[in-house]
């Protein structure tokens, strides 16, 4: 497989660090978040674009739909969400109405380059807030805007455990799609 066709780069499972057993709230939150990271971008690396658009019926969920998800997810919660940052590119743009779906539908109009290269920066302003909002108030800080329900805001503590919870649940349909495509397996 060629560079050019690649999304993230080869990763291998055994290069991933275990979340620390013995550490204090921010290194195990921070440990949890980085494993769940690692094991997303080891599902989805090294994959074509036709593989990155494979679904395994009856679902219709890809992985680059996948990617495009979690790279808006990242920064809805640790940019948006926590801080009240504007929309970036490419979601300010998006016309959300139309398609309240568009990061799961839009994957295949990107290469595999774009996506991956969009994860990583979604990542970086990601770690960016979490940095920001644990020099402040640590994991007490509270977000911007408020849960839309209840009309109270989030604390970092439970965006992070939130997101901890979205990329273990992804990564169980990463690792059934990806199955599918090519046999790799595994946690």
């Amino acid at each position: 497989m060629t560079s050019e066709a690649a999304t993230t780069p080869e990763r291998d499972p055994a290069a991933r660090v275990d979340p620390p057993p013995h550490a204090n709230e921010a290194d195990t939150l921070l440990g949890f978040l980085r494993y769940h990271r690692d094991t997303f971008r080891w599902k989805t690396g090294g994959l074509t674009t036709e593989q990155l658009g494979a679904t395994l019926p009856p679902s219709d969920m890809t992985l680059g739909g996948m990617v495009k998800h979690l790279a808006l997810v990242e920064v809805w919660w640790f940019h948006q969400v926590l801080h009240g940052a504007d929309e970036p590119e490419p979601w300010a743009s998006v016309d959300w109405d139309d398609d309240a779906d568009w990061d799961w539908h839009s994957a295949d109009q990107d290469t595999p380059s774009e996506i991956a290269a969009l994860y990583e920066e979604s990542v970086r302003i990601a770690d960016a807030g979490i940095e920001r909002a644990l020099a402040a108030d640590g994991f007490d800080t509270l977000s911007v805007k408020p849960d839309g329900r209840s009309g109270d805001p989030f604390t970092l503590r439970w965006i992070m455990t939130h997101m901890i919870e979205e990329y273990a649940r992804h990564n169980g349909h990463a690792d059934l799609i990806r199955q599918s495509i090519d046999g790799l397996s595994g946690e």
